[in-house]
């Protein structure tokens, strides 16, 4: 056998070993998660629950999973990305209002201070989200979300936002479809914000994505009917929020919730009352390196109540930095 032959059938060799390692690593749920607990805690979980004839089987209609979203599903430093968002288009607006540049929190938002927008607080930030989500039609509040998600980069990664998901957390919403659950959205932010792109991005259609709404008004412009959005606050999903909208939207107990912050405590609570086999699990931030570490002490993402409740009844708490291989789709797995 000459040399060319036996070089050509060590590469089909090679070949046929990766064809191999690839079909199998594409079989192997949660790929970006490490072997840890978190990951075992999940894949044994949801074994349980799928089990037809088990001691823990839970019928598909019964199987619904909730998720946060920012600091949960997708980053949310150096401030949340809705903000990002209303903070872009507080300076296309600010022409038309001359008074913002002496007036707070506008003042400080349009000159960058973060510092003074800070402190301002939920009624300040509040008052920015009001003045450019609302006074619009719902079609085009919509259509400048999806513009300004194609166009907008993250400040530090310089990536479209929507790359700022977590790939396990998409990892893990695939995986629970694919064994009966349905997954749902139940955040603090706008919900015509996310609806906007989570099907595209999470694959969550716009009727599962359950979030903090302003007062909507039909009305008819120039003999077409719309959907106006006026500047009122209708309900605020978060907090003790999050299962009184989950009670009204969805209508059944989830069996399976994540969250990352003390705005997602009453929906781990109100998860984990109910009968049977149940999960609730928090992402902890603690990788400075590739993403972010904070917790206690963040104006951000503050993460103290919930995670004392999840280490005393044994909640699972993932650590960033040890057990996911990568944090977003853009990075090399570890």
């Amino acid at each position: 056998m000459n040399l060319s032959i036996r070089f050509a059938q060590r590469c089909y060799a090679m070949l046929a070993l990766l064809l191999i390692a690839c079909a199998a690593h594409a079989q192997t749920p949660l790929p970006s998660w490490n072997e840890g607990p978190s990951r075992q805690a999940i894949l044994e979980f949801v074994d349980a629950v799928t089990k037809e004839g088990g001691p823990d089987y839970v019928a598909p209609v019964d199987r619904i999973a909730v998720f946060d979203n920012d600091g949960t599903l997708w980053s949310e430093q150096p401030m949340y990305f809705e903000l990002i968002f209303a903070m872009d288009e507080l300076k296309v607006l600010a022409p038309q209002h001359p008074e913002w540049k002496q007036e707070q929190p506008y003042k400080a938002a349009l000159e960058g201070d973060r510092q003074t927008l800070a402190a301002s607080g939920k009624e300040g930030l509040l008052k920015i989200v009001g003045v450019t989500h609302t006074n619009m039609t719902t079609q085009v509040f919509s259509n400048e979300v999806k513009q300004w998600v194609k166009t907008a980069k993250h400040p530090r990664f310089k990536q479209p936002y929507t790359s700022l998901t977590f790939a396990p957390m998409r990892e893990l919403l695939y995986y629970l479809r694919g064994n009966g659950f349905k997954t749902y959205i139940v955040s603090g932010g706008e919900v015509e914000f996310m609806r906007a792109w989570a099907q595209d991005v999470y694959g969550i259609p716009p009727e599962q994505v359950i979030g903090t709404t302003f007062t909507t008004e039909f009305q008819m412009q120039d003999g077409k009917p719309v959907l106006m959005r006026l500047p009122k606050l209708d309900y605020n999903d978060d907090g003790p929020g999050k299962p009184v909208s989950i009670n009204k939207f969805i209508g059944r107990q989830p069996i399976f919730a994540f969250g990352n912050s003390d705005g997602d405590l009453q929906m781990l609570q109100w998860t984990m009352a109910g009968p049977g086999k149940r999960f609730a699990g928090l992402v902890r931030h603690t990788d400075a390196k590739r993403e972010w570490a904070y917790d206690r002490d963040s104006q951000i993402g503050k993460l103290d109540k919930a995670l004392d409740e999840a280490n005393s009844k044994g909640w699972v708490v993932v650590d960033m930095a040890r057990e996911w291989k990568r944090i977003y789709a853009f990075d090399m797995p570890r």
